[in-house]
């Protein structure tokens, strides 16, 4: 088959469909000729892809009938029932998709933050540059704490919320510069490793650990998480295969902000924890415990619940109807 014939041939029934698929409002003897030529332009479909198999003219073909099709059937769909899909399928297989950039975000830095500890804990010099002396040891023992307890748990636990989303969501949509996401995991690992290392001058390591790992470890896991969103977003734009750099980065867009949106429900978890459980005169185990059955139920969310709907065939994008007829690519 000529496909260039055939697209010359039936370019205005074709252009005629796309114009009727796109009115607003049509008359009876239009939706009538919508639907005659929505048949004939699917049995045109049928045979260019019988033929040649995908084509250009076919993906243009699709695209149109797509837009016909939603003209004769399409209603607005109810945004309520997106959400259990949502839920259930994209979010955590989205989740699911980063689980080894955020391994590897967390090795990098849980080895930053102990050598920052290592370095300054062992220098002096360096234990001096961070401040006073009375200063740090007022830190130590007594403003590292407070910091937990020194608001309402209720204000404390929001305002810690709202400020991990924040972070979060610039690691995943600034993720395209590839250097936004690290900038944040290191700037926060030096930090930790101040904060560490200012704890260990004064005999004080075991205090910094009761009161971090409560919601540190939910917390610092959702940091990870977000970072390696922005990372794979910022990978398909250097490297988009076979696929076009806009077509790759649109793609992995749609698929991790979805990232974004669910760690804002982690991170309201970890405040809680942070709020509610880490100032607390509790014995340490059971403040431990409850940070990590936190954790617990956000990694079994990530790692059970994604890899089953991954398995069931979903990346975290919108379906094909949603997003649109793809673009046909070489090869």
């Amino acid at each position: 088959m000529d496909l260039d014939a055939l697209a010359a041939a039936r370019r205005d029934e074709w252009q005629r469909l796309d114009e009727l698929s796109r009115s607003r409002r049509l008359s009876g003897s239009e939706t009538d000729e919508l639907v005659t030529r929505y048949r004939a332009a699917s049995a045109d479909l049928a045979d260019l892809k019988t033929s040649a198999g995908r084509s250009p003219q076919g993906d243009y073909l699709s695209s149109v009938i797509a837009r016909a099709r939603l003209q004769l059937t399409g209603a607005p769909e109810n945004v309520l029932a997106q959400i259990p899909r949502f839920f259930a399928l994209q979010l955590p297989a989205a989740f699911y998709r980063v689980r080894w950039t955020a391994l590897a975000v967390a090795v990098g830095f849980t080895v930053i933050a102990f050598l920052v500890t290592l370095w300054i804990s062992a220098d002096p010099r360096a234990v001096a540059a961070l401040g006073d002396r009375a200063d740090l040891q007022q830190y130590a023992e007594g403003d590292f704490t407070a910091y937990y307890s020194e608001n309402p748990a209720a204000v404390f636990a929001g305002t810690v919320w709202t400020n991990n989303a924040w972070i979060a969501a610039q690691c995943v949509l600034f993720g395209v510069t590839g250097l936004w996401p690290l900038m944040i995991v290191i700037q926060n690992a030096v930090s930790l490793g101040q904060a560490a290392a200012v704890m260990v001058e004064f005999d004080r390591l075991d205090v910094f650990f009761s009161f971090i790992l409560p919601h540190g470890l939910l917390e610092l896991t959702c940091v990870f998480v977000a970072a390696a969103a922005g990372l794979q977003i910022f990978w398909a734009w250097v490297a988009p295969g076979r696929r076009s750099r806009a077509d790759a980065l649109a793609r992995e867009g749609r698929s991790l902000a979805t990232v974004a949106i669910g760690l804002v429900f982690a991170l309201a978890l970890s405040g809680v924890v942070e709020g509610f459980v880490t100032g607390q005169p509790w014995p340490v185990w059971v403040k431990i415990a409850l940070g990590a059955a936190a954790l617990g139920v956000f990694l079994f969310y990530m790692l059970v619940i994604g890899a089953r709907a991954v398995r069931a065939g979903e990346s975290g994008d919108l379906t094909e109807y949603e997003a649109g007829t793809p673009r046909l690519v070489a090869g």
